[in-house]
């Protein structure tokens, strides 16, 4: 049984035939809609590697763009995909089933979505000329402490940003007021050990650069750290403050 229901530029149907169902597609992908097919199908790559999917159910997403994304019941990312650029077709399979089919030249990949089963075909035309703005970023947080350094502490000055040290650049570069060197480490959200282990690695770099009398503070600067890192802040003589972003 097919069913179509039809809005202001969007398109569905549901449970079509597999003539339907390409017919559905191929206008879609033609006029430089969104299409979504929804179904039982088998996946595969060809290309960089190679990789075959066996059959199961699965969320096909063909952007105008050119990008092709397979999504399964699980994670956040794609479990294949095609980049921007790609060449999309709808095709009919040997058996008579639909096909996505997507390629490009430059590296020379393919992806071919089979569908056994579709049970439901969706386009959407979309018009979104908006960019997206972050807010709450690390930048945030390192302009927050730029425009009033008293956040990290009384007295701190900063003297650069993105100093260069052979561990890599450190965020936030200044000095306290007893003169000592103080480095930044910025996050701007909860992070674990591996924050911590790399600005002691900062630390360590500009202790070996500077002369040997020279009294080098770090200090992770994050909405907040898991007790691994904290513990492993104090045993490295490190330190931390809680500091978000700015709210957007």
């Amino acid at each position: 049984m097919t069913r179509e229901r039809t809005a202001e530029g969007v398109t569905t149907v549901v449970t079509p035939d597999h003539e339907t169902a390409r017919a559905v597609v191929a206008e879609g992908l033609a006029s430089g809609r969104l299409v979504t097919v929804f179904g039982h199908c088998t996946v595969a790559y060809d290309g960089r590697a190679s990789s075959q999917l066996g059959p199961g159910d699965r969320h096909v997403m063909c952007k105008p763009d050119g990008a092709v994304l397979v999504h399964t019941d699980e994670g956040q990312k794609p479990v294949n995909w095609q980049p921007p650029g790609c060449t999309q077709e709808a095709r009919r399979s040997e058996e008579g089933y639909l096909e996505v089919f997507s390629t490009r030249d430059s590296p020379a990949e393919e992806l071919v979505v089979t569908f056994e089963r579709v049970t439901q075909v969706s386009t959407f035309a979309m018009t979104d000329e908006e960019q997206l703005t972050l807010a709450g970023s690390e930048e945030d947080l390192r302009q927050r402490i730029l425009d009033d350094p008293a956040l990290v502490e009384a007295g701190f000055q900063p003297l650069a940003t993105e100093r260069e040290t052979a561990a890599g650049a450190v965020d936030i570069y200044g000095r306290d007021t007893d003169g000592n060197v103080v480095v930044l480490e910025l996050k701007r959200k909860r992070v674990g050990p591996d924050a911590a282990s790399q600005l002691n690695r900062y630390v360590e770099a500009l202790r070996r650069d500077l002369h040997a009398g020279a009294t080098v503070r770090g200090i992770l600067v994050a909405p907040s750290v898991t007790d691994r890192a904290r513990r492993l802040l104090a045993e490295n003589g490190l330190e931390f403050v809680a500091l978000e972003p700015p709210a957007p």
